[in-house]
């Protein structure tokens, strides 16, 4: 909400609802995994929201809860020695969990559907094998949870020369099957594969070595017909080789996808700039490659004046959400994220870099968000960074902080037309500030608007985690 200054109000905010919540973190090389960082999925019409808890060694939950936080029903989804979580999704009338197994000859992805109405369990899916020694299959879930792709490669060398698809709709019963074929491409980073509400397959990738975004879409149904659509973002620029860093492809809202790639300096690793493209595959099948954002000198200074740190160049920056506002307003996040000495030692989430882009794809405006977030290496992809989503031309972004000696989680709103940010506006948690697990990003979302459903614990003195409702007011 816009104030007469132009400046956006603060929330405010008050929990109004907790339960326990029993949650056992990942062991192994798994704690560090980003395959599911999304556990907690509200439901379409508002009622409530389920829940993937890893609750045992052997095991994980799907569990219902109204928008009270009273449990409707619990469901136990057994993982076996050899099994590891690959996805949760949910759809009109079931939810997703699909996992991968793997022994000495073969692997597979199965799933496990979950009637959303009761909790019943469907027969396991089986939906795509590969012998143990090819690269591990994946699988891509439709935003509407309606469409299922399995796929897996087939190599050459460490080069994927094609991908075997087949996608399932919400009843996994079998749609089609499709062949990708990348044997004219050349070399190419590793690509990934998205499936959107209707079927429609996006398969996108970097090439050119490291300097081309590239998107091929394989249409639902009977047709062949397959569109590539490639723009380079890299190249040589006032002598200086720059490459893609990193890369970030989403389907979004209306259907189109977009792409974010952060440049560099080859030689230096020195973050060059941010360039933004749309792949609209409607009508003529056009691009709309946005002006680059360049991280010069006076960029440094703006960020050097948020943080209060002297800031000589800009490395460690991670693409994070790709958001879309009702107008066609798309905002970028990015993170720095780094580790202090290695994968043992604790991560550090620093201020997050927001760009904003009107409907016509011109960059209008960009803040720094300054933040200092440090966990253990354990918690470092669940308990820190932050989570984001659109409500009208407003961005809510949550993290969890300690301003001013209170620990906690913080909600700031940012004006999508603007790019003005409200100040830091405390939920009233007490989020615990120790060297233990204390908050689990993977379950925050958002009922609406104004309702926040997360995971903490409360207090130092308290062992135990909480299912927590907050309301904005």
């Amino acid at each position: 909400m816009l104030t007469l200054a132009g400046s956006v109000a603060p929330a405010m905010a008050q929990k109004v609802k907790s339960a326990a919540f029993n949650y056992l973190p990942e062991q192994g090389p798994d704690r560090y995994d980003m395959r599911v960082p999304r556990k907690t999925l509200a439901l379409a019409d508002g009622s409530g929201f389920v829940i993937l808890a890893h609750q045992s060694a052997g095991g994980y939950a799907v569990e219902r809860y109204d928008a009270d936080l009273k449990k409707q029903w619990s469901t136990t989804i057994p993982v076996a020695p050899g099994e590891s979580l690959e996805a949760f999704g949910r759809g009109p009338q079931q939810a997703w969990v699909v996992l991968h197994h793997k022994d000495e000859s073969s692997q597979n992805l199965s799933v496990v559907s979950v009637n959303l109405q009761n909790g019943q369990k469907g027969a396991t899916k089986t939906v795509m094998a590969a012998p143990a020694s090819d690269r591990r299959p994946g699988v891509s879930i439709s935003p509407d949870g309606t469409r299922l792709l399995a796929f897996r490669y087939f190599t050459r060398e460490q080069q994927v020369k094609s991908i075997a698809a087949t996608l399932f709709d919400q009843n996994l019963m079998q749609l089609q099957e499709k062949a990708y074929d990348f044997r004219d491409q050349g070399d190419f980073f590793s690509p990934a594969v998205h499936v959107a509400n209707d079927g429609t397959q996006y398969v996108t990738m970097v090439s050119d070595r490291m300097k081309k975004l590239t998107v091929r879409r394989y249409p639902a149904g009977a047709s062949t017909e397959i569109k590539v659509l490639g723009v380079p973002v890299g190249g040589t620029f006032g002598g200086k080789a720059v490459t893609i860093r990193d890369a970030k492809f989403t389907v979004l809202s209306d259907g189109s996808l977009y792409a974010a790639a952060l440049c560099a300096d080859y030689q230096t690793g020195e973050y060059y700039s941010l360039k933004v493209v749309k792949y609209d595959f409607s009508g003529s099948g056009d691009m709309k490659f946005s002006p680059e954002v360049r991280f010069t000198p006076a960029y440094l200074a703006e960020i050097a004046k948020t943080t209060g740190l002297d800031v000589k160049r800009l490395d460690d920056i991670y693409l994070g959400d790709l958001l879309l506002t009702p107008e066609k307003q798309l905002v970028v996040i990015a993170e720095r994220y780094f580790e202090e000495d290695g994968s043992e030692s604790p991560v550090h989430a620093r201020e997050l870099h927001v760009f904003g882009y009107n409907e016509y794809g011109q960059p209008n405006w960009n803040s720094i968000i300054a933040k200092d977030q440090k966990a253990p290496a354990v918690d470092g992809y669940t308990g820190i960074g932050f989570r984001a989503a659109v409500f009208g031309n407003k961005v809510q972004v949550v993290t969890l902080e300690t301003i001013n000696k209170k620990s906690d989680l913080y909600l700031r709103n940012i004006n999508a037309q603007t790019g003005v940010v409200s100040p830091a506006e405390r939920l009233k948690l007490n989020v615990a500030d120790d060297q233990q697990l204390a908050y689990v990003k993977d379950f925050t979302t958002w009922l609406g608007e104004k309702t926040i459903i997360g995971v903490s614990r409360p207090s130092k003195k308290s062992a135990a985690l909480q299912l927590e409702k907050i309301v904005v007011k």
